[in-house]
């Protein structure tokens, strides 16, 4: 197989844009009706992750064992969309159509033999963990909202019971789905730790044109039921047994997984100092920060921050958070989450201070997923 090819060819056909996906889902419904029913109705989103779902893969396509995580991830959870091995054919006629038609005379019968041995490979391991998963677990959970309260404008904190066993780990996400919007699925980081009560929360912001959010903010109560997706992603886990001192820097509600790293450590006996900044545009935005403060007062090893960048009248700190974090940072591993833009201008400022890439941990699955947290 030839890597270099497959990356070039793809980087031919990216620059089309939002064409790629376009033609694509628009030649897997012509072929396969039957798939449509898959999809929600308003395919918008669904069609930017296929692109960030593919540039992923075939940016890694000759380091396949950095990609294989993501694509078992991919394949447990597209089982919450009711997808199964015969599925994947259909798809990778739909793809390598997609291919032909934007490459034109560059799309060779060498060109088609990579590229159906590289599909054959990612559908072979989504095929495998989706079989896994399915022998140990549901497609999906089903969670009833047992509290949902609006801390601030457009902010609400919400807690759902599942009906069974959830195997996560505190930093993990997981696909949110509602009765309201069905077959639209966003991915949510859960705020807390694993409880023996089974329960989750979820700290959800209403984004632009965010049809989940905004249901899940304003359109829902306690009695509400919802559907949770396998968990997700390992990049915000902690591992524990080899206990590092941690600094925290949290922007809205990226504050979710970062707490869930709080409570973990509360949890498993505290073997490190903590200092967790949760950054918010104005104080009425620090929507979690009565818990947070009465967890650093019953915890000496905890040290809560909080930080407000737009708001002069704010007797806090004030200013951007990365930068009232980066006055702590003495040597600590570092955990960033937040909206995109957030973390990436947050990464870039520690990198340009000396923080050390290594020590640097942020979810860089967002943009793959398709995120409205």
């Amino acid at each position: 197989m030839d890597t270099q090819a497959l990356k070039d060819s793809w980087h031919v056909v990216a620059r089309s844009g939002d064409q790629v996906p376009l033609f694509f889902y628009s030649a897997l419904f012509l072929m396969y009706p039957e798939t449509r029913g898959l999809f929600p109705v308003s395919m918008a989103t669904q069609r930017d992750r296929l692109v960030s779902a593919l540039g992923r893969v075939v940016s890694n396509v000759d380091q396949v064992e950095d990609v294989v995580p993501f694509l078992q991830q991919l394949g447990r959870d597209h089982r919450k969309f009711s997808v199964v091995a015969q599925h994947y054919p259909a798809v990778g006629q739909a793809l390598l159509a997609t291919l032909q038609h934007f490459l034109g005379d560059r799309w060779t019968p060498a060109l088609a033999h990579d590229w159906t041995a590289a599909y054959g490979l990612v559908s072979k391991v989504m095929i495998e963990a989706a079989e896994e998963s399915a022998a140990t677990s549901p497609p999906w959970w089903e969670g009833e909202i047992i509290l949902h309260e609006v801390r601030a404008p457009g902010i609400a904190v919400i807690r759902a019971r599942l009906n069974y066993p959830y195997p996560f780990r505190a930093g993990q996400s997981a696909s949110i789905s509602l009765a309201q919007r069905q077959r639209m699925w966003r991915f949510y980081s859960f705020g807390n730790a694993p409880r023996r009560d089974n329960t989750i929360d979820l700290h959800v912001r209403v984004v632009d044109a965010g049809a989940v959010s905004t249901a899940l903010v304003h359109g829902t109560q306690r009695g509400d039921m919802l559907r949770v997706g396998a968990p997700m992603g390992d990049r915000l886990t902690l591992d524990t047994s080899q206990p590092r001192e941690l600094l925290l820097i949290a922007g809205g509600t990226g504050l979710a997984p970062l707490k869930a790293l709080v409570e973990q450590v509360a949890y498993e006996g505290a073997r490190c100092n903590v200092r967790l900044f949760m950054g918010a545009r104005t104080s009425r935005e620090l929507y979690d920060l009565e818990a947070l403060s009465k967890m650093d007062a019953e915890n000496p090893w905890l040290s809560v921050v909080p930080v407000v960048s737009h708001d002069s009248f704010y007797s806090g700190e004030n200013g951007y958070v990365v930068d009232v974090a980066l006055k702590a940072w003495r040597g600590q591993d570092v955990f960033v989450c937040g909206s995109e833009e957030m973390v990436q201008s947050s990464v870039a400022r520690l990198l340009d201070a000396g923080v050390p890439h290594q020590k640097i941990r942020f979810d860089e699955f967002t943009s793959a997923v398709g995120r409205e947290q």
